[in-house]
């Protein structure tokens, strides 16, 4: 098989902002696995947080190491290919990209959407969250308006807090925010790690009465086994803590849930083991996105009816998107019935 690496730029409407810093674009690199004159697609969306980045040029050089040794297998052999992958040990990104495309190859092969190869249910497909990022109070409710203007079906909303102003700004912001929350929505928040342990406890008990249904990330990673006073108030889902299915069982005792993104996981593979273990250990399953186009969010939409929760909203949020795939009906993210990924440009 052959791969093919093409960069390409997608910019946001809304640049987003968390506690980290403000993102407005992004360079991508769409990944397709060639053979048989099937192409299968998968994307590397490069990302950090903070102790970890995954640069585009990290990402790049990566896939042009696996293109050269990957020329010896056919996409069928996912055995072998596998134990490549874990011998070359590629940044977690490239891995996703391969491992995406060659599951788009072989749902093109036997002519069958992934969903469906799967036996998967789509009536089991909660909505999509749509993201409201840290803002002056004005502005998250300019965006949120924005999005029921874009979405009017939005059923989900997840808000961004960790202001570096403090939880006083986080508080002004959400409070602004409550009145225009749809009746019928469900809310949650991410802190992305930028609460202490004390605003994360106060923020717990205050959101809680509000309420918000879940709390993603409020302490940085690593300090996780100091999350059981907040826990006691809100439920909690690891995102930047949790990378693949290897991390689960050392987390499950400080969490009620964990946040899948492909970047971190390495593939639709490797997610599905997560779900796996995560069950196993009677954790809750979410799955998220960085600055990734419909061709992530649409590989994930096809796992979606086994998620609890999902914010697959980073293509909404783009205006120059080069590709097609999961559409937006009543709120609900889903995937194509059309074989492998069923993208379309």
């Amino acid at each position: 098989m052959k791969l093919a690496i093409n960069p390409f730029e997608v910019h946001k409407r809304v640049p987003l902002t968390i506690s980290r810093g403000t993102n407005a674009a992004s360079t991508n690199l769409w990944v397709q696995v060639q053979a048989d004159d099937i192409a299968g697609w998968g994307e590397a969306t490069p990302f950090s947080i903070g102790s970890i980045t995954q640069t585009v040029d990290l990402i790049q050089a990566d896939l042009n190491r696996l293109a050269t040794v990957l020329e010896a297998y056919h996409p069928l052999e996912r055995q072998r290919i596998e134990a490549v992958l874990d011998e070359r040990k590629p940044c977690s990104a490239a891995r996703a990209a391969v491992d995406v495309a060659l599951w788009d190859w072989f749902g093109k092969r036997v002519g069958l959407p992934l969903w469906q190869l799967w036996g998967l249910d789509l009536d089991q497909v909660g909505p999509t969250a749509v993201t409201v990022g840290i803002n002056s109070p004005q502005g998250a409710c300019d965006r949120i308006q924005s999005w029921l203007t874009q979405i009017p079906s939005i059923r989900s909303i997840k808000v961004k807090l960790g202001s570096p102003d403090g939880i006083a700004a986080d508080k002004a912001m959400f409070e602004a925010l409550t009145p225009q929350f749809p009746a019928d929505a469900k809310v949650s928040v991410d802190a992305n790690g930028g609460w202490l342990l004390p605003d994360a406890v106060e923020m717990a008990h205050w959101l809680a009465a509000r309420g918000v249904e879940y709390l993603e990330q409020p302490l940085a990673r690593g300090q996780e086994a100091r999350l059981l006073k907040v826990r006691s108030h809100l439920p909690v889902f690891l995102d930047e803590s949790c990378f693949t299915s290897a991390d689960i069982p050392k987390l499950a005792p400080y969490a009620d849930g964990i946040n899948i993104k492909l970047m971190k996981s390495g593939g639709l593979t490797e997610a599905r083991r997560m779900i796996a273990t995560a069950r196993a250990h009677g954790l809750g399953v979410m799955y998220g996105c960085y600055s990734d186009s419909a061709i992530s969010n649409t590989a994930l939409a096809h796992l979606a009816p086994l998620a609890d929760h999902l914010d697959l909203d980073s293509h909404l949020n783009l205006k120059d998107d080069p590709f097609i795939g999961a559409t937006v009906r009543e709120g609900r993210l889903l995937p194509p019935n059309r074989p492998g990924l069923g993208l379309q440009r």
